[in-house]
């Protein structure tokens, strides 16, 4: 068990020796200090971030990393310690404008990192009233949308999207599937026209990639939710945007606009890498075929598994010490960035099972006052995508080996940079329309907003190795067949 305590306990007593190293901030890394012991960036760790960790590990649950070049945090590897960071607001805060190196001016304003870590006035980035009042908001509204119209809509909109490359036989699932159905489903829960969407799609894509354009990323992804505010406080509609505005709290166009990048983020980028992990596990490794003839969910099982071995926001949940406070032995000071490896958490080895199938004691979704507000229609969406692929099309493959497949050099997220597939040609499904995707009517909201729901705590373990044999999409071919009751 992990343990936190105010440095007032931690530093020892004038006259000690130790005194004058802990009280003045001496480097000792893994137990004082933050000087980057790994980088979390860059080709190395995109292709192998479990090697990154293993070594990180030696200086225990709480180690000493640079996210990008300049910028210093702490990553926390522990599960237990990454439990009490997430479920103690009173010692360990969201708001960014603690973060010391950056007021300070020791980050540079233009650094990659920094549009993924400024300060905004979202539920993301708030603590305590200020977060609870933009949360209701949120899910309140969020609430209003049925799963069923949803799940219909998502259906159409992948068969858009098959149609136009299920002809040619080969497709780059990630650039035609994965990161354009997220897009489609956020213009039509928020009533974004098509042209506002792919200009907030790119934005946000630039910043989760932290990379040198991030800064205009950033200014293009701010304008574009900006011309959707005042699209909607003209024309409102039946959608979740027009339900936010029309909410209670009275949320501001600046308010409106910076719950809409929230949600933005929350909804296409992760989401993305979400289908994607799922699809190159579900086409690589053998072990899902094997449990077919027991009558599980193929699909459900690879999404728990992305969700322990490879979540798609990987390294995140940024906290900073309200005071400077003791964590698991490390001494960590007042506005020091803390992220919380999400990989390396689910993949902590106290953790006694190895059971992944079924097991959801992950916390990749987050725990305490910041748990994902939409999990539930999240994994919703990406399950939805990936059965009505490998039903319409059962013999697809890999194009490439699983080896050969590149990974986004970003700190923050485990995103594919392609998925390159191949397959015997399907023809397009009868529909009345061509793109449905896009023009389909708005997913009507239930008769009355559901309650948030309660947040969970979570406490079980598993870890087991990431199978990378390729398999030949054959047994796509019986799964087709058992969904259809043959």
């Amino acid at each position: 068990m992990t343990t936190s305590r105010p440095v007032s306990d931690a530093v020892p007593p004038p006259g000690c020796p130790a005194h004058a190293a802990v009280a003045g901030g001496t480097d000792t890394p893994g137990r004082t200090g933050l000087r980057a012991a790994e980088r979390m960036y860059g080709p190395e760790f995109a292709a192998d971030p479990m090697a990154t960790f293993t070594r990180l590990r030696a200086h225990g649950s709480v180690a000493p990393v640079e996210i990008a070049p300049g910028v210093d945090a702490w990553v926390v590897l522990g599960y237990e310690t990454a439990l009490e960071v997430l479920r103690s607001p009173e010692r360990f805060s969201k708001d960014p404008r603690r973060w010391k190196a950056l007021a300070e001016g020791r980050v540079p304003a233009n650094s990659p990192v920094v549009p993924m870590m400024m300060y905004r006035p979202n539920a993301l980035w708030t603590d305590g009233e200020e977060h609870s009042r933009l949360r209701r908001v949120i899910t309140d509204s969020l609430g209003r949308v049925d799963p069923n119209a949803l799940r219909s809509y998502v259906e159409r909109s992948a068969d858009t999207l098959i149609d136009r490359f299920g002809p040619r036989g080969e497709a780059d699932l990630l650039g035609e599937y994965g990161a354009v159905l997220p897009l489609l489903v956020f213009e039509q829960l928020f009533g974004c026209p098509a042209d506002i969407g792919d200009k907030m799609v790119r934005g946000m894509a630039g910043i989760f990639d932290a990379n040198a354009d991030s800064e205009k990323a950033n200014a293009l992804l701010t304008e574009a939710v900006a011309e959707l505010v005042a699209l909607k406080r003209r024309q409102p509609g039946p959608d979740v945007t027009s339900w936010m505005m029309a909410h209670p709290s009275g949320l501001t166009d600046e308010e409106m606009i910076h719950q809409l990048v929230l949600l933005l983020g929350a909804g296409t980028e992760p989401e993305q890498n979400l289908i994607c992990n799922g699809l190159r596990l579900l086409l690589s490794d053998d072990r899902f075929a094997g449990d077919l003839a027991g009558g599980s969910m193929p699909v459900e099982d690879a999404l728990d598994e992305v969700l322990w071995t490879d979540p798609p926001m990987a390294n995140y949940a940024i906290h900073y010490p309200i005071h400077d406070v003791e964590l698991d032995g490390t001494l960590l000071r007042e506005g020091e960035p803390i992220l919380i490896s999400f990989t390396a958490v689910n993949n902590d080895p106290t953790l006694v099972s190895d059971r992944r199938v079924g097991n959801r004691a992950h916390i990749t979704w987050g725990v305490g006052p910041h748990t994902c507000a939409a999990k539930g229609s999240a994994r919703l969406i990406a399950a939805v995508a990936v059965e009505k692929l490998l039903d319409r099309i059962p013999d697809i493959e890999l194009a490439v080996g699983v080896e050969e497949l590149e990974w986004r050099q970003g700190p923050f997220n485990r995103g594919l940079v392609s998925l390159p597939v191949r397959f015997p040609p399907i023809a397009p499904a009868q529909r009345p329309s061509e793109d449905r995707g896009r023009d389909a009517e708005p997913v009507p909201s239930s008769p009355l907003p559901s309650a948030p729901a309660p947040v969970p705590g979570g406490t079980g373990s598993t870890d087991g190795a990431d199978g990378a044999d390729r398999s030949t999409g054959r047994w796509w071919s019986s799964l087709a067949r058992w969904w259809r009751g043959r």
